[in-house]
């Protein structure tokens, strides 16, 4: 328990500091830089899991109660751009794994569930399932996330000039009692449901899903507040950097610049990506770059949100992509992943 209160106060600092420096995010990206310096200082570090999946809960409520009728209605028009997300990954894979095992010498599934760009969570799942290496994946993939997040809201103010200082959500006393009530009911409910049938990211997808049966149907009209968001934000942030715990220098060193290098050839295939989508006419640019950035969707979503972007296509974007990653990895993995030796 003591771990855990460290662990707490670490990630409180960062956010603290995140927010003193103006830096995009305060409370996800400060806790995972903060505990990351921590856990090479030595401080023993140590994340919540169920706190942590409790927290996703709120970010799968958050996109349910998006999908309205209106926006489910536009869901068809989407199409060109939505098949552009599977040949996307495909290439991301083909690119991937070569660089991970060739230039860096990474294991067969550390170096696939290094490039997928799906949920951090389900990654580390996934990964360790496959005997990957934990600590190289969270690594990477926070720099990933780091990276993509960070830069993202420079170019969305300097480009399109989208007002970075709006909250995620309406304050918590502007959502009616008995919504609040629905939102954990919906989050509660979907997470356990989907956990009993054994979906993949349950704790995003299950809640997702039964807020939007529930929106649909006339019964929700609010998103979750702002301060339920931030503290999505906050725990996730601290849980991902809890997985730092014990690492050494050299494993950063080794791990930060493979997960860099490999940061810059997805924003290459993103601005690609990007520019054809632009090019053809098929969104506005502010819209394709949020849904075709490989961030984090929970990030990306936040992102969205605050920037009044079209939530729907980017969230659609962003679901099509995650379980393109998350159903079809472990069957790729099996399918490519070296036959050990007689």
């Amino acid at each position: 328990m003591r771990q855990i209160g460290q662990t707490f106060l670490v990630a409180l600092s960062g956010v603290g500091a995140f927010r003193l420096l103006n830096i995009p995010l305060p409370w996800l990206l400060g806790p995972i830089a903060a505990c990351l310096a921590a856990a090479l200082i030595g401080i023993q570090l140590k994340g919540l899991k169920p706190l942590n999946d409790g927290m996703r809960t709120i970010l799968g409520v958050a996109v349910g109660a998006t999908l309205t009728p209106p926006v489910l209605a536009t869901f068809p028009a989407m199409w060109p751009t939505l098949l552009l997300i599977p040949l996307t990954v495909m290439v991301i894979g083909l690119i991937g794994v070569p660089y991970f095992q060739r230039v860096w010498n990474y294991d067969f599934p550390t170096a696939y569930y290094a490039t997928m760009p799906g949920g951090l969570q389900d990654m580390l799942a996934f990964g360790e399932e496959a005997g990957g290496n934990v600590r190289t994946l969270s690594l990477i993939h926070a720099t990933r996330v780091l990276i993509i997040v960070v830069a993202l809201p420079f170019l969305l103010s300097g480009i399109w000039e989208a007002d970075l200082s709006n909250p995620p959500g309406v304050p918590l006393q502007s959502v009616p009692v008995h919504e609040l009530l629905l939102m954990v009911a919906c989050a509660l409910l979907g997470w356990w449901g989907a956990k009993r049938i054994g979906l993949f990211g349950a704790s995003i997808l299950g809640p997702l899903l039964l807020t939007a049966a529930i929106t649909l149907v006339g019964l929700l009209h609010f998103r979750p507040p702002a301060e339920a968001i931030w503290a999505a934000q906050f725990f996730i942030g601290m849980t991902i950097g809890a997985k730092y715990a014990g690492i050494t220098m050299q494993e950063v060193q080794r791990d930060l610049l493979a997960g860099v290098g490999f940061c810059v050839i997805l924003i290459v295939l993103t601005v690609v990506v990007v520019e054809l989508v632009i090019f053809a006419n098929l969104a506005p640019g502010m819209e394709a770059l949020l849904a075709f950035a490989p961030g984090g969707q929970a990030e990306l979503t936040v992102l969205a949100l605050i920037v009044g972007a079209d939530v729907a296509f980017v969230v659609a974007h962003h679901i099509l992509r995650i379980f393109v990653v998350i159903l079809g990895a472990p069957v790729a993995v099996r399918l490519f992943s070296p036959k050990p030796e007689d």
